[in-house]
Formats: C-alpha cells, structure tokens, sequence
C-alpha cells in the first residue's frame, strides 16, 4: 500500500477521518445516546447534546465540531508517531512482508493498529471525558480508561477489519493508482 512517507500521511488522514466520525457517533448514539436523551428530555440524541449545550469535554460542554477537530488532532498525531510505525513493526515479528500473502499481512497490520490505538485513545479519552466536577481520582481514571477499552475495543476490531480499512484502501488505490501502476512488473513481449 503507501510505499513512502508522503503515502503514510495520507493513507493515515484518510483512516482518521473516518474513524474518528465513526467512534464519534459510536460513542454519543450508541453508548450514551439513551442516557443523554433520559437525562435531558430530549426525543432524539442530538436534541440532547444542544439541550445541554455540547458534548462535555475537559470539563465543560463543547459542540461537536471541537469534539471531532480535538479526537482528530490526537488520532492522527498518534497514528502518525505511534499507531503506522509500531503496527507494521509487530506484524512485521509475526510474518514475513515479502513471503506472506499480502491480505493476511495488512489483516495483521490492522490487528496490530487495533491493539496499539485502541488502548491509546481510549486513555486520552478518559482524560478528555473524565467527570472533573467531582474532583479528579487516579483510580476514577484508570476505571474509565479500562471501562472505555471495554467498549471500543470490539467495535474499534470490527470496523477497521471489516469496513473502513477496506473502504481507505480502495480510496487509496483510487488516489495512487498512477503510482500504484507504475510498481506493477509490465508484461514481458515474446518477440
């Protein structure tokens, strides 16, 4: 797939993109959605979030664009640092690149990607999300994070194997396929 850095950046935007919409609306519909509906009254989950004035954030109610724009930024500074290096690194210990089927080695990669930023973000969301108006308890902290790697990890495992990291690689394929052309070994001619 991406073959240099400028292909790295790019096929992580496009990752993050989706999946940070994705975990967006995962976690205020699916998770909290009954219970932001319950607590305000509201007839729907967005009715909710205005009603209450945002999403709470740090400590305070933020609207939804600044939730997406502040999970985007951490998303992609570790995809880029941590979550692209690292993943191909570990499935890199468990198959050779060049002898193992490509599918199952960029399914590995996934599993790897998964297991690495799953955990990750879902520490920077507790942290982001943690309830400071009761005072702040490292142990409340670990709860959330573990509470939260609990929730996400399926649904982080599911999307990425099954819909969004086929979705941006077809993307990707689209984008670079001049490049991707030019990589393939051309037809030898008998004559």
């Amino acid at each position: 797939m991406p073959r240099n850095q400028f292909q790295r950046m790019i096929f992580a935007l496009l990752t993050v993109i989706v999946t940070v919409h994705a975990y967006v609306f995962y976690s205020l519909y699916v998770v909290n959605g009954q219970t932001l509906m319950e607590v305000t009254g509201a007839s729907s989950v967005l009715n909710a979030i205005h009603s209450q004035g945002g999403v709470y954030m740090f400590g305070k109610m933020l609207p939804i664009w600044a939730v997406v724009l502040i999970e985007f930024a951490c998303a992609y500074t570790l995809e880029i640092v941590m979550g692209s290096p690292c993943s191909f690194k570990l499935a890199s210990k468990v198959f050779d690149p060049r002898k193992t089927n490509p599918v199952m080695f960029e399914t590995a990669i996934i599993c790897a990607t998964v297991g690495l930023m799953c955990p990750a973000m879902s520490f920077l969301a507790a942290f982001m999300y943690y309830p400071y108006y009761a005072g702040f308890n490292v142990l409340t902290l670990l709860a959330n994070w573990l509470k939260l790697v609990c929730f996400n990890f399926p649904f982080a495992f599911f999307t990425q194997l099954f819909f969004i990291q086929p979705l941006i690689r077809t993307v990707f394929k689209f984008l670079f396929r001049k490049d991707i052309k030019k990589r393939q070994p051309q037809p030898v001619d008998a004559h």
